[in-house]
């Protein structure tokens, strides 16, 4: 067999590989996490994080297989670590809401499902949250709007969750 055909073969062994441990993963912490007190999209930050770790692990397997060398691997790691470090002092930087939605996952009160009031001087408003994946924090407000906040702004902004009003009134 020639080198070629080798490395079809192994390519295809790291992605059927890379497909099994994508699922393997996803029901295995979906199943661990739910017996934890996390809420739902908790759960799914971590599932998309350790998906986001095994997709590296898949190109640099791949690099390996076609025939990067370990220094060729070593440069490439070392840029992305070196984006990733910009990133945290960056505030113009896309890195820099991934690194922020990091934050906002492990440090910050406020999950999917809470009513909060970003506490803006110039336009301050209120809605449910609705999501938060690596760039932006979304919101749904009362009229049925979408906002959309980059994660590194939202970390900027003094933020407020919203109680449930019918607690509140029967205290």
């Amino acid at each position: 067999m020639n080198s070629y055909k080798i490395q079809i073969i192994e390519t295809a062994v790291v992605l059927v590989g890379y497909i099994s441990s994508y699922f393997i993963i996803k029901v295995l912490v979906n199943n661990a996490l739910k017996n934890t007190h996390l809420q739902e999209g908790r759960r799914k930050i971590i599932v998309k994080a350790l998906q986001l770790f095994s997709f590296l692990t898949l190109v640099i397997l791949l690099a390996a297989v076609w025939g990067l060398e370990q220094n060729e691997i070593a440069v490439f790691v070392g840029t992305i670590l070196t984006a990733l470090g910009i990133a945290f002092f960056a505030q113009w930087s896309l890195l820099s809401n991934v690194t922020s939605s990091l934050l906002l996952f492990f440090n910050h009160p406020i999950k999917i499902g809470d009513r909060i009031k970003v506490l803006d001087k110039e336009f301050p408003f209120e809605g449910e949250v609705t999501d938060l994946t690596y760039f932006f924090v979304h919101l749904k407000t009362e009229l049925g709007d979408f906002i959309t906040i980059p994660n590194s702004l939202f970390l900027q902004k003094s933020i407020s969750i919203i109680k449930d009003k019918t607690i509140s009134n029967n205290l």
